[in-house]
């Protein structure tokens, strides 16, 4: 056993927890990981339950510490990143969930977001929560299950974001951080940083169903108790940090620290965001307070539903014969996966997939189109196409998502830096990172899929329990190496054709996506 003192960050995300442990030099030590899925009992639903969070959470920071050989004794803080847009879980006056979370993924509250916008224009609704009125977010889904679930409506005492609901079961402490109170949307004042009792009225929401208590992402809400330590296989009493929404917390650990820098996160879906001082609304785009300087910095951020879910989706349903490959090398030295082939084969394909078009809207879209019925099109396909084709069109349809998230971005928020910084899994592929600077015609920072968000977690960790000062958080983010790619003028050309492309299909398909979701 290792005698290094280090904290853990902890990422809870739509398909997994991922943790790391980090040394008090911002270097990695060893990470973990522990896979799930979600509940789908209809088209564009899903859910998710406190108790499979729970066993990802335990098995993800268990594997840490294993390979890590660190002694419990030294793992010094944890704070916790996780997906935000939900409901989180209701709870009874007992504390005990009554259902599973509703996902920001889950797209049911159509109706109910269409009233909310009947109840308050959209500029008074940004005037105050900073946000709009959609499926996406979590007011809108409790919402839902007042109209719906009246059973469960009765018996609700709170609803807990996935970090607070955790971190409830760790410590026995309830408290929300700002980020993750201002993303459930609707009942919480961005200029106040306080939950709104106007808005709490308007959509006649009872006000205790979101505890008081609101802290800072960094701010100890905790330490583990005798069952939560046991269960982890930590120290009782070590202090547990509130962290805030894994896009926020993964643009911190991107090196977002001033106004004018912006990063994007690439997994499941896509989250390109910014940060700034400025008191003015960014209608169309989601904000929050940010996970450092919460009291005087917003996150602003556009977002697309699926983007690495679409590329999984493909090889799932695609690439048989890639999959087998993976799984004949998988005990060898060299692993071969299923997206080193696809990306292989794809990269032989000239930029634009010669006329083959993807709208990557699998479960309708966020940001900038903000349309619940959009669906996933594919366009072009002529008997010349192959399947390398399609993946590469897959790979490019995310890119043009991310570029028109940008290009709204930087029309509302001036300023932005020429260069972009992406987080994710995208930093595994070579041609995806490729794609990406050649659409959006930037440089390209890019940092190694280490930690993601669970690394801007032990950041959060380590500055809340004083193992390092705002200096030093500065030379962990920039502790790993990262490389810089820059955009072939020529590929670019291509791409800004194509894009504008890609906008002209979604507003010629727009009308009709209502008509086949009715079917």
């Amino acid at each position: 056993m290792t005698g290094a003192d280090c904290v853990l960050g902890v990422d809870l995300g739509t398909s997994s927890v991922k943790a790391v442990l980090v040394d008090r030099d911002g270097r990695i030590l060893s990470q973990g990981r522990a896979e799930y899925g979600f509940v789908s009992l209809h088209s564009l639903w899903a859910e998710q339950s406190s108790d499979v969070w729970l066993h990802a959470f335990t098995e993800a920071v268990r594997e840490t510490l294993l390979r890590s050989g660190v002694s419990a004794q030294n793992v010094k803080g944890m704070a916790v990143s996780a997906i935000g847009g939900g409901t989180g879980i209701p709870v009874d006056v007992g504390m005990q969930p009554i259902r599973p979370c509703l996902l920001w993924l889950d797209r049911r509250a159509k109706i109910e977001s269409e009233r909310v916008r009947q109840m308050i224009s959209e500029e008074d609704l940004y005037a105050i929560t900073g946000n709009g009125a959609d499926s996406y977010f979590g007011f809108t889904k409790i919402l839902w299950i007042k109209n719906h679930e009246p059973e469960v409506w009765s018996r609700i005492n709170y609803f807990l974001p996935p970090n607070a609901d955790i971190i409830y079961r760790l410590t026995g402490e309830i408290a929300i951080d700002h980020s993750q109170a201002c993303n459930i949307g609707g009942v919480y004042d961005l200029g106040k940083r306080a939950w709104s009792e106007e808005m709490a009225d308007i959509l006649d929401i009872p006000p205790y169903f979101f505890p008081e208590r609101l802290v800072g992402s960094q701010e100890v809400v905790g330490r583990l108790h005798k069952a939560g330590a046991r269960m982890l296989g930590l120290v009782e009493g070590m202090p547990v940090c509130a962290g805030g929404v894994d896009a926020a917390v993964a643009t911190l650990r991107a090196g977002v620290v001033r106004e004018g820098q912006h990063a994007a996160m690439l997994s499941s879906s896509t989250c390109w965001g910014f940060i700034h001082s400025s008191a003015g609304r960014l209608p169309g785009l989601v904000s929050m307070p940010y996970v450092i300087d919460s009291e005087t910095l917003t996150y602003s951020y556009g977002g697309s539903a699926t983007s690495g879910s679409v590329v999984q989706w493909f090889r799932d349903n695609f690439a048989d014969n890639e999959r087998l490959v993976e799984s004949l090398t998988s005990g060898g030295k060299r692993r071969i996966s299923a997206f080193d082939l696809l990306d292989e084969h794809a990269s032989t394909i000239q930029p634009g997939s010669n006329g083959l078009m993807v709208l990557p809207y699998f479960m309708g879209e966020r940001s900038p189109i903000w349309d619940v019925d959009a669906r996933g099109t594919i366009t072009g396909l002529t008997l010349n196409h192959t399947k390398s084709h399609l993946y590469r069109a897959m790979l490019e349809s995310v890119a043009y998502a991310l570029k028109n998230n940008i290009d709204y971005g930087s029309a509302a928020f001036r300023g932005l830096e020429d260069q972009l910084t992406v987080v994710g899994d995208v930093s595994k592929s070579d041609l995806w990172v490729e794609i990406i600077t050649n659409v959006t015609g930037r440089p390209v920072r890019v940092l190694p899929n280490s930690g993601k968000a669970a690394y801007g977690a032990a950041v959060i960790a380590a500055y809340g329990i004083g193992m390092i000062d705002r200096q030093q958080m500065g030379d962990w983010l920039t502790v790993q190496p990262a490389r810089v790619l820059t955009p072939d003028a020529a590929a670019n050309v291509v791409y800004e054709r194509s894009f504008e492309n890609f906008k002209r299909l979604y507003e010629h398909m727009k009308s009709y996506f209502p008509t086949a979701t009715e079917t």
